[in-house]
This record gives structure tokens, sequence and C-alpha cells, in this order.
């Protein structure tokens, strides 16, 4: 072979000169089909998003990709590279609703749910030509003929039947829990989401400890003795917002409390206050202990204090107090009392933790197994919290009714008003009248946010479809340790011990542009059943259509609102209607070797020779969320890895030191 010539180093030039000779022959279907098909090398090329343009970055990941399949080809392996589209999920939605300057509430009303999924997928492969070049110009070799597309009726029914399966297995469930929420993006998440890198910021919030006034009774005489001044429970929180949703304030058995008698700084009126014995040096300096109480001065800055009164939290147990903001009570139940919590400590606070039930779901658990009611108001047939699913107070809480209790819910031309004050403020402010706040300062704590709309997440109550995810982590873990990880510490230390504590998947997604959840129920959720694939979705109609009289045809489109369109009947006989939640967009990428192949329906065969795979490659940002649904599916639905090797390559900063991404 006769080498060309140049005359002079021009890059560029030699580029599209090897570009152009490689397409003109078919260097890379060559390249693969010149391989013996019973000797290869199995790469999974996880799906990119094509509703943004492409960056740096992801030349960098590829780059990673294609030598690793180049090096193999030299050996002598088939290597296959088949191309993918993810085009679910959050990033397309709230793309498509900025471009029409929409909010989530709008769609139904503003604009149809059938206008909108059109709207999203036309947005979702905008970018797809600029995306073919890049990858053709930089020289990445993967095959843009055949791609699986994530929103294809054939790709969403492997995943049917992959939920099927997991249903069948009873690693499917509803559950009602307290689980991460995004107001900003109208939907939970998951906690793999919420461990996706940079979720968690330090922010300065403010904190309140709060004065909840014993009800003296009985159970509490006891504190009274001796005592001259009403007697208050300190209970510490970060998020003042949830104050209005108070039901319980939990202690430690074991933990040393104190009675002091004291004033509030602000109100400066004499109060008896409850707190951890170890915690006193928070809230009150050494130097005014040796002050006598008759000597205060409202306008010094030393507050005299003195413990009256020492004692086990288990005494505390089942003291009422008042409730703290009376707006809303609980329709029945034993609530506003003490109750003890394993998650209290003395690190932090004052020793007795403020307990909100709907807000937290530690919350949740401990006043669920002392019978402590929520605070909920009803709307129809449903009860919901005090705060809405946009972050807003409901209408019950009237001082504050409408307002986001987080400052970052509201637009910046809002927050920059030199009158603006956070709920947060307002809340402290009106509890330092009433003399209820014992303490408020600003406080720097790790805050969760929302992985795409970077706005901070609230604990909310949902009604969750889950995958049971933790009764496998220890089959998880052990298949771990036989996956080759680049570097390897990400495998041994980052996923290995996010393995060993794993906690049930959130697959529920309250949106509209994603794959639905293949669940039909009957209205009083008696019956239920779940949908594997189109032949028994249309053997299911056609019983229907029987049993009720109805002329249903099975969608031409899987997605919202064809599907939920469908009625099926119970074995009883009563109508069944698709659960309306859509499923998490991380569980359709984790799908990817079996729907790529449109696996069990056609392609046993290559399915069988291309699971699992030798190798993939992704930034380290997806050991929580790719590579972590990858393996739990497979792990759930396999009993096997679904990848051998994995190089978890560095993330591209920009100028901010910020992860670069085709969001920004």
């Amino acid at each position: 072979m006769k080498y060309r010539t140049l005359d002079k180093l021009d890059l560029p030039s030699i580029d599209q000169h090897m570009l152009d000779y490689w397409e003109a022959n078919d260097i890379f279907n060559k390249s693969v089909e010149q391989r013996p098909a019973d000797n290869t090398f199995v790469f999974y090329e996880g799906p990119p998003s094509a509703n943004g343009m492409p960056g740096i970055h992801h030349v960098m990941a590829r780059t990673v990709k294609d030598l690793f399949c180049r090096f193999q080809t030299l050996k002598g392996k088939r290597v296959e590279r088949k191309g993918g589209w993810d085009t679910h999920g959050l990033p397309i939605e709230i793309n498509v609703e900025k471009e029409l300057g929409i909010t989530k509430e709008d769609i139904g009303t503003k604009i149809t749910v059938e206008e909108y999924n059109q709207k999203c997928r036309e947005t979702v492969m905008r970018f797809k030509d600029q995306w073919d070049n890049i990858t053709r110009k930089m020289g990445y070799w993967v095959d843009l003929d055949n791609p699986y597309v994530t929103f294809d009726n054939d790709y969403i029914e492997s995943v049917w039947h992959i939920l099927k399966k997991l249903y069948d297995t009873d690693y499917l469930y509803k559950g009602y829990t307290i689980q991460p929420y995004s107001p900003a993006a109208g939907t939970g998440l998951s906690t793999h989401e919420l461990n996706m890198p940079g979720c968690y910021k330090d922010v300065k919030d403010l904190s309140i400890t709060a004065q909840f006034k014993v009800i003296k009774d009985g159970i509490s005489s006891f504190l009274f003795e001796g005592t001259r001044t009403d007697i208050y429970l300190l209970a510490w929180t970060t998020t003042p917002w949830t104050l209005p949703g108070n039901c319980a304030i939990a202690i430690g058995k074991k933990i040393d409390y104190v009675l002091v008698e004291t004033f509030n700084r602000y109100t400066k009126s004499p109060v008896g206050v409850i707190l951890a014995k170890d915690l006193i040096h928070k809230y009150f300096d050494e130097k005014a202990a040796e002050l006598n109480l008759s000597d205060f001065d409202p306008t010094g800055k030393l507050i005299p204090y003195k413990i009256i009164k020492e004692f086990k939290g288990s005494d505390l147990l089942d003291i009422h107090y008042e409730q703290l903001m009376p707006y809303v009570q609980p329709e029945q139940g034993d609530a506003f009392r003490v109750i003890h919590g394993d998650f209290v400590s003395t690190e932090d606070g004052s020793g007795l933790v403020h307990t909100a039930s709907v807000f937290g779901a530690d919350d949740y658990r401990v006043c669920k197994e002392n019978n402590v009611p929520s605070i909920l108001v009803k709307r129809g047939k449903e009860w919901i919290p005090v705060v809405d699913k946009q972050g807003r107070f409901v209408d019950e809480i009237t001082d504050f009714a409408g307002r986001y209790v987080r400052e970052e819910f509201y637009d910046k031309n809002t927050r920059s008003q030199p009158d603006f004050e956070s709920t947060d403020v307002k809340i402290a402010v009106k509890l330092k009248k009433e003399n209820k706040a014992f303490k408020v300062e600003k406080y720097e704590h790790n805050y969760p946010h929302c992985w795409r709309t970077d706005k901070p997440i609230l604990y909310y109550p949902l009604d969750s479809w889950f995958v049971r995810a933790a009764s496998a982590r220890d089959r998880m873990a052990e298949l771990n340790k036989t996956i080759n990880w680049k570097p390897a510490h990400t495998g041994t230390k980052r996923f290995q011990i996010w393995l060993e504590n794993l906690q049930d998947w959130n697959l529920s997604r309250s949106r509209f542009w994603g794959i639905p959840l293949p669940v039909w129920r009957t209205e009083y959720k008696e019956e239920e059943l779940c949908i594997g694939s189109m032949e028994q979705l249309r053997a299911e109609i056609a019983k229907a259509n029987e049993v009720l009289g109805m002329s249903q045809n099975a969608p031409h489109d899987l997605h919202k609102p064809y599907i939920d369109n469908v009625i099926l009947v119970s074995p009883k006989g009563e109508e069944m209607r698709r659960e309306n939640d859509l499923i998490d967009v991380w569980f359709d990428s984790g799908s990817m070797p079996y729907a790529q192949w449109h696996y069990p329906f056609e392609n046993q065969a290559i399915f069988s020779r291309n699971f699992p795979a030798d190798f993939i490659a992704e930034g380290v940002d997806q050991t929580r969320g790719w590579f972590y649904s990858l393996h739990a599916i497979a792990t759930l639905t396999q009993d096997s890895v679904a990848f051998k090797n994995v190089v978890s390559n560095g993330l591209v900063l920009d100028k901010y030191g910020q992860k670069m991404s085709k969001s920004k």
C-alpha cells in the first residue's frame, strides 16, 4: 500500500481525508463484519438525549469508549456498537415548558396532553443532526443507522415486560411513604437521583428553636413542682415552614434533660424551658449562670438562667403541649405530645426534635409507631398536607396562604424586591411576637436539590410505586464485587457502600412524557393487573369490550393520553383504569440491554450473545444513575451483572467549576 505524501502538517485536512476514506469504504462496518460472530466484545452505549447541543465533555467520554472498542477490534474481536437515544424525562419536559411559556399546571388546560407530548416528541430529536455530525467528525465509531430509541413502542413493550417480571416476583409494589419531591419539577425523585453529584449544596437557612407550651396535667405535674413560670419544650428545626405541620416532639429516652428557669430573649418574659443537659452551652452564656434571676436586666446582653430539675427523656414521654401554630387540627387521634425518636441526639439543636409526620421520613415512621395523627386538610376525597405540590401553603394557613415555603421557589424579580421577606423569616417574626421562639439564627447545612431544576426539594408524602430494591441489596453488593471497576475505588467504595445501604427505588413520576406504568386497578384498588406485552394488552382489551360492551382498540402510541383511554375489566367484572404514573427515566435507560433488541419478543439469540456487556464507560456522575439502573434491573430479573468491566471517567467542569451539562 502506498502512503499519502503530505507537503505540510494540516491536521483538519488530514482528519477530513481520513473520515472521507472511512465513509467511502465503509470501514466501520467492515471492521465489524470481518470478525467472527463467535468472538465478540460486547459494548453498551449509554443513551444520550438529543434535546441539547453536544459539548466537549461528550467528546472526552466518547474518546474513552472508542479507544477500548478499537483496541478490541485490533485484537480480532467483533465489536458491534449499537447507538441509542434517551428520549424521555424531565430535561425534555422542562425545555418544552420554557419554550411554550407554561408550567406543569397548565398542561391539560392551556394545552392538551396530546399537544404537549407531541411537542416533546419533536423537541427530543432537535439536535440529532449535530450529535451525528460531531460523532462522525471525532471519529467515534457507533452504529447511527439502527439506534434504539426509548420512545418507540417496541422499546416500551420490552420495558413493560421487565416491569411485569418484577410485579410477578413481588419486586414491584405500591406504598405511601415520605419521599424526596421537587416542586419545581412537579414530581417525586428516587434516592439515587438525590445522590447525583452536586445535588447536596451548602446553604444558609433560618433555624428556629421554638417554645412549645407544656400542658399541666397528671403526667407533667412533676415539672411544675417548685417552679413559678410557664414551662416550654425547646424543639429545634432548620425548616421553619414545617412548624404548622407539627404533630409531636421527639426525645431520646436515655438522654439527660434539664428544666431551666430563664427569660425569653425576644419578649423578655420569664420562662421555664426544657432541653438536653449537654446542650445548655449552646443556649446560655456560662457567665450568666452567676447572675440571680431577680437581677435580670431586659436591656443587658446577659440573660440569667438557673437549672431547676434534671431528668431522663423517658420521664417526658406522653407529656402534652399546646399546638404551636393552631391553623389546622387533626380530625382524630392523640397529637401534640412527647414521643421517643431513635434518631434524636445531642450533636445539634436542643435534644428535642420538632416532628411533622408528613414532611420527614423519620418523622412519619415514629409518629406511625406512636399512633400520632398527621396535620392534613381535605380536598375533595383526598387528605393533603398543609403545603401543596407547588410548594405553597394551603389557604387554611391563613397568615401565609399561597406563599412558597422556600425562598428559592420565587423568581429572581420577586426576590430582588427591597421589601421581600422569605416565609421562614415571616414565621420567625410571628413566633417571636407570640413568645414562641426561644432562639432564631442562620444555620449552614447541606440541603438536597433537584438534579434537573437545581431547586431545593421537599420531603413529601407520596402514593408511589416502588421497586423492592432493598430486599436484593446483598445480592447486588455480592455481584458488584465481580465487576472490574476503573478506577477501582468507584466500585469498591462509592458504589459498594451505596448498595450496602440501598433503599427501595421510587419508580413513580407524576409527569406526562415518559413510559406509562402498565398497571390497571379498580376504583377501590381491590383488584389490579400488570400488563407485560402488547399481546396481553390486546387480549385484555378484547375481554373488556365483551364484558363492558365497548369497542376499544390497542392504541397506536403507548404514551399518554392514548394509553389512559384504555379501560380493562377485572375478574369480578369491574372497570379497571391505568395508574396515572409514568416511570423513572433511569429505568428506561437501565432497560437498554433488553429493550434495544425488543427482547424477549424477538432477537432472543442476539440478546443471549450480547448479555452481559464486556465493557461500558460513562462519567463518574453515572455511578448512581445509569450504572445503578443497569445493575439493579439485571440483578432483579437475570440474577446477573449487566456489565463486566466499567471505566468511570472524570468530569469536565465549566468556568464556574460546575459539571458541564447540555442543560446549562
